[in-house]
């Protein structure tokens, strides 16, 4: 038997039972899958099934892929084949809802007009006029038609939720409507900082691709009637007719995400009166009151743990912002829809929301911070130069503050007797659903996106998860929370959770240092200020041997601490260049000799066997 298998027969026969084996594999077990990545990356998410049977008709997909044209661009090949796999994996699951068609729109041919018709965004190859198409097409019925413009790269990890929201925007035609009320320029406009025309915030771009959104005034005495989710930000000032109008809505069933914040970094506005400063909080304490929570007036939130890091200064220097706050995945509510499966949010200047007690409603955190966090006074963050002077004020209470919070049950009127010319409203209701988030500033551009330019079509590049908190919110709120589960489908870059501990620990180092130099520098002052005044007041600008030496003392001393300071930091990088150095060599020599050794041993143990 053994000779069998070492000649040129056996030889034969074994190749050709294993491309007969990989010729049958393909054909038979196609939809076997493993999926070993620790957030199962890959596997088709349970909203995407209830989208797949949901759907009430068959649809139609027409991949769009420049196949010869993209011959040479091998990166882009392969991502297509994995949009393809996946676009297969759709059709299995659908019970024969989904047909796919792959489409190779060669130049000059019909199915590059029927590209262009279609929307799909061309990129030109080169100077002759050619163009690479890589888009998605559903249809369903007669006039129901979705596309994804060009499958960017740089977008994979959003793969899944592109294409379920194609197929969800199929199945349900009709959007549901956002009425949004604004105290900030989400919409764009004119930009009095740069004085040119600013464009519309990225989040309010990536809600309208899934929402109808209604724009509201700001005087508005009725909420419309096809609103189905009010969005309200930073409303300044509203009138009792627009917040009676809000709590009428709150009160029949309206379903509310507001975004109120003790100092929105994002609200530019001017005093109302020369030598006043500007206004830049807001809140409806008013309506939080009668739904039983408050957002603790004039105090904004510092978090050591979660501290964000800043440039800050005229050198630009990196330091860490107990104001400004990166929260993990710790941070976040995992028992939520809206919130179950984010990696990261970033805030600035965020309040405190607290329940009050004896409230009728439940009132259920989204948002937390850290342990080692506390209240700070509003006015402490104006002309803030060195955000690092907040860690020496910071005194952890040991207690996490709740950022943004659910409130659901019964509530009641905050105007039982109504308001002037409306006696008659609704005074209470058996549930309502609100979601309060007390920061504006996360619906910035720069606080969770960069935006690229893309042959003029604007592409996002998240670092956060801001934008899909929001769109959570609104997708549960209107009643939709299908796509929730494939949006939060965690991050294929993983961040290094033992680098960042190291920085951590030699950033305090570093604050311990700095305080020691401080307190020194104000003991000397003082010093030197006590043997002034025991001088003659006409020589107080000459130095006594005493102060002489305590001046030397005091050099010598800021040398020192100076020298460790530099030791702080550079030991920072040398812990972080030690563990790279270390995994280089697990990776490098430590593996491949544990092999070498594991096979020689191997045939050492067979050879004294034979």
């Amino acid at each position: 038997m053994k000779k069998l298998m070492y000649s040129g027969a056996g030889l034969l026969a074994i190749a050709v039972a294993f491309v007969a084996f990989n010729l049958l594999s393909s054909q038979t077990i196609t939809q076997a899958r493993l999926d070993l990545t620790e957030q199962q990356l890959y596997t088709t998410s349970e909203g995407t099934r209830r989208i797949l049977a949901s759907l009430p008709e068959p649809v139609e997909l027409y991949l769009f892929f420049s196949d010869k044209a993209a011959r040479d661009l091998v990166p882009l090949r392969n991502y297509a084949r994995r949009v393809e796999e996946m676009l297969r994996a759709y059709e299995r699951e659908a019970n024969g809802k989904i047909r796919l068609h792959i489409v190779d729109p060669e130049p000059f041919s019909e199915e590059e007009d029927q590209a262009a018709e279609y929307g799909l965004q061309g990129v030109p190859l080169n100077q002759g006029g050619d163009q690479l198409y890589f888009g998605l097409v559903g249809t369903s019925g007669a006039d129901n038609r979705q596309v994804i413009p060009f499958f960017s790269p740089e977008q994979e990890e959003f793969l899944e939720y592109e294409v379920s929201r194609l197929l969800q925007s199929l199945a349900q035609p009709q959007q549901a409507v956002v009425g949004l009320l604004s105290g900030l320029p989400l919409t764009g406009g004119f930009d009095p900082q740069t004085r040119q025309p600013a464009s519309a915030w990225m989040v309010l771009e990536e809600i309208r691709q899934q929402f109808q959104v209604e724009s509201l005034k700001a005087g508005i005495d009725q909420i419309p009637a096809q609103v189905s989710v009010l969005m309200l930000v930073h409303p300044k000032g509203l009138p009792d007719a627009s917040l009676y109008a809000i709590d009428q809505f709150v009160l029949r069933g309206g379903k509310l995400l507001v975004f109120v914040d003790p100092l929105s970094e994002a609200d530019h506005s001017l005093p109302m009166l020369p030598g006043e400063p500007a206004l830049r909080d807001s809140d409806l304490a008013t309506l939080f009151k009668a739904w039983g929570l408050q957002l603790l007036p004039g105090k904004v939130l510092a978090d050591g743990a979660y501290a964000l890091t800043v440039q800050a200064g005229a050198e630009q220097n990196q330091v860490r912002h107990p104001g400004w706050l990166s929260l993990p995945k710790t941070a976040l509510g995992q028992d939520d829809v809206v919130t179950a499966g984010l990696e990261t949010l970033t805030l600035a200047t965020a309040g405190i929301l607290e329940p009050l007690p004896g409230a009728s409603t439940r009132f259920v955190p989204l948002l937390q911070s850290s342990a080692y966090a506390m209240p700070v006074d509003v006015t402490r963050f104006e002309n803030l130069s060195n955000p690092e002077t907040l860690f020496r004020e910071l005194k952890p209470s040991g207690e996490r503050y709740t950022l943004a919070a659910r409130v659901s049950g019964p509530a009641k009127s905050a105007y039982p007797a109504g308001i002037e010319g409306i006696k008659d409203g609704l005074q209470a209701a058996d549930s309502i659903n609100v979601i309060v988030v007390a920061d504006t500033d996360l619906l910035s551009d720069r606080m969770w996106v960069q935006v690229q330019d893309f042959f003029g079509q604007r592409i996002p590049q998240p670092w956060a998860d801001n934008a899909t908190f929001t769109i959570n919110a609104l997708d549960n709120l209107s009643g939709s929370d299908a796509l929730i589960s494939v949006r939060s489908r965690g991050r294929f870059s993983r961040p290094f959770d033992v680098v960042t501990t190291l920085q951590r620990e030699a950033e305090s180092r570093f604050r311990q240092k700095e305080e020691e130099l401080q307190q020194r520098l104000a003991e000397t002052d003082q010093k030197l200020a006590e043997l002034q005044t025991a001088q003659d007041p006409e020589k107080t600008l000459e130095l006594t041997a005493e102060q002489q030496a305590a001046v030397q003392q005091f050099l010598q001393e800021k040398v020192r601490l100076r020298k460790e300071l530099r030791e702080v930091r550079f030991q920072l990088n040398a812990d972080i260049d030690a563990l790279g150095r270390t995994l280089k060599l697990l990776n490098i020599v430590l593996v491949p000799a544990l092999l070498t050794l594991l096979v020689l041993g191997l045939w050492l143990w067979r050879r004294r066997r034979h």
